[in-house]
């Protein structure tokens, strides 16, 4: 997909863009996380029209899935992740422990009190709630996964 093909998905007020590199699984396991995630008025803007772009558009080059694991792992992953992103790309990263809210963000909040080479940006720290049909019909306690989504962009300290 060129990128002057490419749309551009508004979601919880950000405009979000994949990046070539990434694979079609990628890809789409991306498009349905970012699915979950609330809409903005505007479902898709075309990549040409850069005047109606108000924030810098995410362009997401990796994904760290770490639903289904422990805290530290998470965290851990979203560390390696980070080497490979350049500044000014996103990584999206999803987790199911409550925990990895609470340990990616003060991450992220550490790299901008200690100066670090290249800050982090948390630009979208987002729960959804998933009800399983299921576990719903039986009123089960465990009828909802709870997945946190985060997208952090690495910048420039100049």
């Amino acid at each position: 997909m060129s990128a002057d093909r490419q749309a551009i998905m508004v979601r919880a007020s950000y405009p979000i863009c994949l990046a070539e590199t990434l694979s079609e699984i990628e890809q789409q396991s991306i498009m349905q996380l970012i699915g979950l995630l609330p809409t903005d008025n505007n479902n898709e803007i075309n990549l040409n029209d850069i005047k109606d772009l108000s924030k810098p558009v995410l362009n997401i080059k990796s994904l760290v899935d770490g639903r289904g694991l422990a805290c530290p792992m998470p965290l851990l992953k979203t560390k390696v992740a980070l080497r490979n992103v350049a500044i000014g790309e996103s990584l999206y990263v999803v987790a199911t422990d409550p925990n990895s809210q609470a340990d990616i963000t003060a991450f992220c909040q550490q790299s901008l009190r200690t100066e670090a080479l290249n800050p982090l940006l948390l630009m979208i720290n987002q729960a959804t709630v998933l009800a399983n049909e299921g576990a719903v019909a039986s009123k089960s306690k465990y009828s909802v996964d709870t997945i946190y989504h985060f997208i952090i962009t690495k910048t420039d300290s100049n």
